[in-house]
């Protein structure tokens, strides 16, 4: 249980990151809150996943998969540079994360 709240408080972590975009430096209203909101909730789920997981591996894997959503997602919605020495370190990302998991011992 504990992963499945660390991989859905990585899922918030991207909607903040992304979200981050819209707020014109926290001008915008609609948009800072939803970042505020995103934010608290990734990290009381990430608090709640380090009660029984390594907190070097928790917060490793949120903030991964943090990285790798921010990173598509600026790719899709934002068009950031897409070249293969970017998705090959994505690619890395991804096999570190399952390493983690991996590795993990829970």
């Amino acid at each position: 249980m504990s992963w499945i709240v660390l991989v859905l408080a990585g899922l918030f972590e991207v909607c903040w990151a992304v979200g981050l975009k819209y707020t014109d430096g926290f001008r915008r209203p609609g948009p800072s809150v939803f970042v505020v909101c995103t934010l608290g909730i990734s990290m009381l789920l990430l608090g709640w996943a380090a009660r029984t997981l390594p907190i070097g591996t928790a917060y490793a894997v949120w903030t991964g998969i943090g990285a790798l959503g921010a990173a598509i997602f600026g790719i899709l919605l934002f068009r950031e540079p897409v070249n293969a020495g970017r998705l090959l370190f994505l690619g890395l990302l991804i096999v570190s994360l399952v390493g983690l998991k991996l590795t993990a011992g829970q």
